[in-house]
């Protein structure tokens, strides 16, 4: 949409509540013009979506439970507002036929069916749910492509990355590296909060040091995945489907800082990397307004005041889960998701005080160690496998606490 368009773009923000859909709400607050809230997308979290009604006037709002959904009509009586609640509900908004834009901000597997609902519908999706390629790559990917969606990567470090990538690339032009020159990306990681901590003593970790990220402002559950580096290890898979490319063509480079997002290295030894504050709305802002820019309301970078940019290997005796994610992505489209149902059952578990810091990474490990991967060619395929492996996680971890 160019500036002089007069009709604001419809957006819908499935996960409207976390982090990622409260910074779309800011950046769509600062480009008023532009977009318009048409729809919201929820878990529980009644009183603060009841304020983004009130502020972003929706057309609908989407509780996925329907007990919040009912206090919620309650408190918006008089409103224009329409509450509904369950997955196809989220499915029916994400598809539905005014909408132009939608926000895939809903964390872990929850967000894979309304998201591909929009897909299907040819939307403008701003992935910023990384679970719905790490759970089902090649049947997403190949529905993208059948539906002539288009697909814009809102998590920090891909966004990054597909700045950084020749426009035919970003539009779809040309796939694969060798074409393009490309000889690697780099994945940037801040290493999370125990990046200097003594090893020995990462078992005594607690839930308030876990989720306390030393950069960026998260969820619970991201802010763990951080911290034991799985964050990355399923950024790293992500990345995979999203560029195209094979897991060898793809490095993890810690980068404490966390001012630049991740690069993108050329045979001819160039690497033009991606900078900026730690602030989700740019990413947000950029994919909003593709291939224009708009304001996000974040400060630029004053290079005067920035001293040390460092850069190392990730330690995996530190994070065994990011190369348990490494190792899954190597071995397929089963491995990846189980890994990932077992890791949302595992980061759950130790945030409710059931099981160690260190037992997240012995959780997923067993669980991909003890499941049959095979092929799997659908949506119902991968969804019995995310179920058969949250069984196993939920059974190893009710006999840790026997």
């Amino acid at each position: 949409m160019s500036i002089a368009t007069l009709q604001p773009e419809q957006v819908v923000i499935l996960g409207s509540s976390g982090s990622i859909g409260t910074s779309t709400l800011d950046v769509i607050s600062r480009n008023q013009s532009r977009y318009n809230v048409f729809a919201l997308v929820a878990g529980k979290n009644v009183d603060v979506v009841y304020q983004q009604i009130v502020l972003h006037s929706p057309k609908y709002v989407v509780m996925n439970d329907e007990c919040a959904a009912q206090s919620l009509r309650e408190r918006v009586s008089g409103l224009k507002t329409e509450v509904m609640s369950g997955t196809q509900a989220m499915c029916d908004i994400a598809a539905h036929s005014e909408v132009d834009i939608v926000m895939s901000a809903i964390v872990g597997a929850a967000g894979l069916l309304p998201t591909l609902a929009a897909v299907e519908a040819g939307k403008k999706v701003l992935l910023a749910n990384k679970e719905s390629l790490v759970m089902s790559g090649k049947i997403f990917m190949d529905k993208v492509k059948q539906h002539g969606a288009t697909l814009l990567p809102i998590d920090s470090e891909h966004n990054a990355i597909f700045q950084c990538m020749p426009r035919d690339m970003q539009q779809g032009i040309t796939t694969g590296f060798s074409p393009l020159g490309i000889h690697k990306i780099l994945l940037t990681g801040s290493g999370g909060p125990f990046l200097n901590r003594d090893i020995n003593t990462l078992s005594q970790v607690t839930v308030a040091e876990a989720v306390a990220h030393p950069n960026w402002s998260m969820g619970q559950k991201i802010s763990v995945d951080s911290a034991t580096m799985m964050n990355k290890g399923l950024e790293f898979i992500e990345a995979k489907w999203l560029f195209d490319c094979q897991p060898d063509d793809i490095e993890v480079v810690i980068h404490p800082q966390s001012m630049i997002h991740s690069m993108v290295q050329y045979q001819d030894g160039s690497v033009i990397a991606q900078m900026g504050q730690p602030d989700m709305r740019t990413p947000i802002a950029y994919g909003l307004a593709y291939p224009e820019r708009i304001d996000a309301g974040v400060k630029p970078l004053d290079f005067s005041t920035m001293k040390d940019f460092t850069f190392t290997k990730p330690d995996y005796n530190r994070y065994p889960n990011l190369q348990l994610a490494i190792e899954a992505c190597r071995l397929g489209q089963a491995a990846t998701t189980t890994l990932n149902a077992a890791n949302e059952v595992s980061v759950a578990a130790f945030l409710q005080g059931k099981i160690g810091f260190m037992d997240i990474y012995k959780i997923n490990e067993q669980v991909l160690t003890a499941s049959a991967l095979g092929e799997l060619t659908s949506l119902d395929e991968i969804m019995d496998m995310d179920q058969q492996a949250r069984r196993v996680a939920n059974e190893l971890i009710a006999g840790q606490a026997r």
